[in-house]
C-alpha cells in the first residue's frame, strides 16, 4: 500500500512545528504508550489517518537519543510511520536501536495488557527486548 493511500481520508495533520512535538505526545498517550517513547526534535510534521490507523512523523534530520536509564542508544530517521493501536505501534519503519556493534531495526513496539509496566521491542526475525515503561515516560 503507496503512502498516498493511506494518508488519503480522514487525516488529522499538523506541520506547525510548535504544535507537532505536543500532537506526537498527545498521540502517544492516547495510545497509552509512554510519552517519552519518541523523543523526537525539529519536527515538521505529524499526522494520524484515524480510520486506517496509520501515523507518519517528520523531522529535519535524523536524530540519535539514548535512553540513560536503560543505556541503549536508539536513531530516528527523518520519517517514522507506524500502523497504531491501543498499546502498540506496528510495521514500524524509521527506528533503529544499537543492539552490540550493529544497527537493528525496530518494527513492533508494544505494552501487554496484562503487563502494563513492561514495554517490548521487536524486529522482523523475532528477536525482541523488553524493558520497564518507566525508562521511557517524557523527561520535559
Amino acid at each position: 500500500m503507496a503512502l498516498r493511500e493511506i494518508v488519503s481520508d480522514d487525516i488529522e495533520s499538523y506541520s506547525e512545528p510548535s504544535l507537532c512535538l505536543d500532537k506526537a505526545k498527545e498521540l502517544l498517550a492516547l495510545l497509552n504508550l509512554p510519552t517519552g517513547l519518541l523523543p523526537l526534535k525539529d519536527m515538521t510534521e505529524v499526522g494520524h489517518n484515524k480510520t486506517k490507523g496509520f501515523v507518519w512523523m517528520r523531522m529535519r534530520s535524523k536524530i540519535e537519543h539514548t535512553f540513560a536509564a536503560i543505556g541503549r542508544k536508539v536513531i530516528y530517521d527523518t520519517e517514522i510511520t507506524a500502523f497504531v493501536e491501543d498499546r502498540r505501534l506496528k510495521r514500524l519503519t524509521g527506528v533503529k536501536s544499537k543492539e552490540l556493534m550493529i544497527w537493528v531495526p525496530v518494527h513492533d513496539i508494544f505494552i501487554k495488557e496484562k503487563e502494563p509496566e513492561k514495554i517490548t521491542f521487536a524486529n522482523n526475525t523475532g528477536l525482541s527486548r523488553t524493558f520497564k515503561v518507566s525508562a521511557f515516560q517524557s523527561e520535559g
